[in-house]
């Protein structure tokens, strides 16, 4: 706590560390007690009951936030021909095929989400070892033909969630200028996506500890069965 600066250090004094708060009470003090001059990022943590270790145990999937994340990603897209035009007209900031796999094996990541057709996976296998948790996935939907819809999906605040090795997923909600109904519903909806794609495997409480923070701000602890029940309805 001594490396935080001032403001951070009296923002934190106004969080019972040990509480468990309800969703919009934590998220309008995340709003009040951002310390940062700029619109700093609202994120989440979730301690999920898994062992990832454990591939029936694994947690990925996507959600399309209602009010985005407030921050519209950088996509490059693997595609040739017709899909690479669509991919250009639905917003892709890069879009490429040889040329793009060249720019990356020597070292570009200047993107947050790469998508491809499923024709030029072979091309872009050669990436895997590069790109890690960053590879174009089917399981993510970032491996599609439909690549139009989902440059647009990605552009208005579809986001991908996967579990650490440690059972964590973290995902940004929103920017602490939203309005708390906004990122209420934007939480719920991350928390709906989360609970859907249980593996039957988990057995015991599968949501844990669920966290809420600014970007420079401290954490706040949501009642982890309060949030469950929020996020079915």
């Amino acid at each position: 706590m001594g490396n935080h600066g001032k403001k951070y250090q009296e923002a934190i004094k106004q969080v019972e560390r040990e509480r468990l708060y309800g969703m919009e009470e934590a998220l309008d003090l995340v709003k009040k007690l951002a310390p940062a001059k700029f619109d700093e990022t609202v994120d989440v943590a979730l301690r999920l009951g898994v062992d990832p270790r454990r591939g029936d145990q694994m947690v990925r999937g996507t959600v399309t936030l209602p009010h985005g994340t407030g921050k519209a990603p950088r996509v490059a897209v693997f595609a040739k021909g017709e899909r690479a035009t669509e991919a250009e007209e639905a917003g892709a900031e890069v879009v490429g095929a040889e040329d793009l796999v060249a720019k990356i094996d020597a070292g570009w990541k200047d993107f947050d989400v790469l998508v491809a057709t499923r024709d030029m996976m072979g091309m872009v296998g050669r990436l895997g070892k590069k790109l890690g948790p960053r590879m174009p996935n089917p399981k993510a939907g970032t491996v599609t033909d439909e690549i139009g819809r989902t440059v647009r999906e990605l552009k208005q605040g579809k986001i991908e969630f996967r579990v650490d090795k440690a059972g964590n997923v973290h995902a940004p909600i929103g920017k602490v200028g939203y309005q708390i109904g906004q990122l209420v519903e934007n939480l719920a909806a991350f928390l709906g996506a989360v609970l859907k794609v249980r593996p039957a495997a988990a057995k015991g409480q599968y949501l844990k500890r669920v966290v809420v923070s600014s970007t420079m701000g401290p954490g706040i602890k949501i009642d982890p069965a309060a949030a469950s029940t929020a996020a079915e309805h």
